[in-house]
């Protein structure tokens, strides 16, 4: 007997996109984390306060809201202000799009952290022996500085991660039709949502135990050489 009624399929082309999404908003909040921790870490003021403000507006709104304003309230906006201007614009927001740069935006700040606790980290004495040697800043950041932040962050960059892939089931009210919305649409189908939620909990259990191994092995990876204390 088919416990998911023929909609497993759906299910797992759900869990796809949901890895998808996952991926490609990660890049996007790693990409936005190194910039605002350079910020963050800047000299400049200017710069200190634009980082400080992105984390600091950005960790305090919930994911919901900022996926609702800039999926619905974004494309309004503009079709408003151009309407002003005479002008007649369709805004249509790509749902997929939408989601992967809304949850990026969003744990970019929380990246902007871990990547700022990182540098820290590294050791001052190696930065200014490589400056010693001769290394211009760019060099010294490259061969030395970035390396060894990768080391620290991994960590926190893996719980940033397994929060953000939970984070995806937001998506599922702007109809993309990741692993929750599928699930929706099943559970409304057969009338059994505990049945097909409880098997989307799994899979997203499946993919965090997964996302936990590759940590693991990751971390490993980079620690290798180290020497513990």
């Amino acid at each position: 007997m088919d416990l998911l009624q023929g909609y497993g399929w759906l299910l797992l082309d759900g869990a796809k996109l949901t890895v998808l999404v996952g991926l490609g908003s990660m890049a996007i909040a790693i990409f936005l984390g190194l910039i605002g921790s350079w910020g963050k870490l800047a000299p400049s003021r200017l710069a200190r306060g634009v980082a400080g403000t992105y984390t600091t507006v950005i960790r305090g709104i919930p994911e919901l809201v900022l996926i609702l304003l800039v999926y619905y309230g974004v494309p309004t906006l503009i079709q408003d202000i151009t309407s002003a201007a005479g002008a007649e614009v369709i805004v249509d927001l790509n749902p997929f799009t939408a989601g992967v740069a809304t949850i990026g935006f969003i744990y970019g700040a929380f990246a902007t952290e871990v990547f700022r606790g990182a540098y820290l980290a590294v050791s001052k004495g190696q930065i200014e022996a490589a400056r010693a040697m001769g290394m211009s800043t760019a060099l010294t950041f490259r061969r030395i500085t970035l390396p060894q932040m990768w080391r620290f962050a991994l960590p926190g960059l893996g719980n940033v991660w397994m929060v953000l892939i939970k984070a995806t089931a937001l998506i599922s009210v702007i109809q993309l039709p990741e692993l929750m919305r599928n699930a929706d649409i099943a559970s409304r189908a057969t009338r059994m949502p505990f049945t097909f939620y409880f098997a989307a909990s799994l899979l997203y259990l499946l993919i965090t135990i997964a996302s936990m191994i590759f940590q693991q092995k990751a971390e490993t990876w980079a620690n290798r050489g180290v020497r513990r204390a």
